[in-house]
């Protein structure tokens, strides 16, 4: 629950860029505008709203830390496998985070804290994934799964990293998202123009994806042969779905010229694929696991 909260609170965060609202309580923390109810206006709302939420997911992993930590004694809480560690992770990634909000508004968002600050928020995410599928969330790890398996999960999240790093970039660095038009290459070229920052970052972006959507659909294909299990199948192919309709997002983004509305809906899909990317990872891991085999 914990994880899904921070999903809509990264797809929130990403509405108050898209909106224009990042400095909707000016450059006050934790405070809006010198005040803690501040006067409304849309700008304002969403940042405030924002900022809320953040608060909110702050009571949740104290909640669930806490509670962890009493029950540190039960097999699968504590250790090297356990829940017990991502928890405390997060405890620090969500101080780390704050940090970064405070910082953001006060230097009144620019680009690199900015991108800190995201990227930063999809670790936080990773991280509770990490722990509710060691929880068993989704049931006892069933030993269906082998060293390839783990470590074609692995390379695709690794990548996936890549992409929400620079898409990241992208979305901040001014003049990159509209610095490569048409869909696939870049304005009819296959490389952008030489030192033209803004489009080799937005290439780059776009080259990542191409290379993660690759590999997912090789290694989902793969899991078809035994002994993988059924579950880690389903989060394979998941995955490999949500980078395809990415794609299709992308596409329709860049040829729309970027409207808003495609612009949340880029962000939303990137953040579920990156949602199902670390499931598919934990889940190899957890597979593995159980079957006592090395990790490498």
């Amino acid at each position: 629950m914990a994880a899904v909260y921070t999903y809509a609170l990264v797809v929130f965060g990403g509405i108050v860029r898209i909106s224009g609202s990042g400095m909707g309580c000016g450059d006050d923390w934790p405070r809006c505008n010198g005040e803690w109810i501040p006067t409304f206006t849309l700008e304002t709302f969403i940042e405030y709203m924002h900022r809320l939420l953040a608060a909110g997911i702050g009571l949740v992993i104290l909640a669930v830390l806490g509670y962890a930590w009493m029950q540190r004694g039960r097999p699968g809480i504590a250790g090297r496998d356990g829940v017990l560690r991502p928890l405390a992770l997060a405890g620090v990634l969500l101080i780390a985070q704050a940090l970064l909000g405070a910082i953001t508004v006060r230097l009144e968002l620019p680009t690199e804290v900015t991108v800190a600050h995201f990227v930063t928020a999809m670790v936080f995410m990773g991280v509770l994934i990490v722990a509710a599928v060691r929880g068993g969330i989704f049931g006892d790890p069933a030993g269906g799964a082998d060293r390839r398996d783990f470590r074609l999960a692995l390379a695709a999240t690794v990548i996936g990293f890549l992409v929400v790093g620079f898409g990241a970039v992208t979305a901040n660095l001014p003049g990159a998202p509209a610095a490569c038009t048409g869909f696939p290459l870049c304005s009819g070229a296959l490389l952008p123009p030489a030192g033209a920052l803004p489009a080799e970052v937005h290439w780059a972006h776009r080259l990542a994806a191409f290379a993660l959507f690759a590999l997912s659909a090789g290694a989902a294909w793969a899991t078809r042969r035994a002994p993988t299990s059924r579950r880690l199948r389903v989060a394979a192919f998941t995955a490999t779905g949500l980078i395809a309709t990415q794609l299709g997002v992308a596409a329709a983004l860049v040829l729309a010229r970027l409207p808003q509305s495609l612009q949340a809906l880029h962000l939303a899909v990137g953040a579920a694929v990156w949602f199902a990317l670390v499931v598919w990872v934990a889940l190899a891991r957890r597979e593995l696991v159980a079957l006592r085999h090395p990790l490498t």
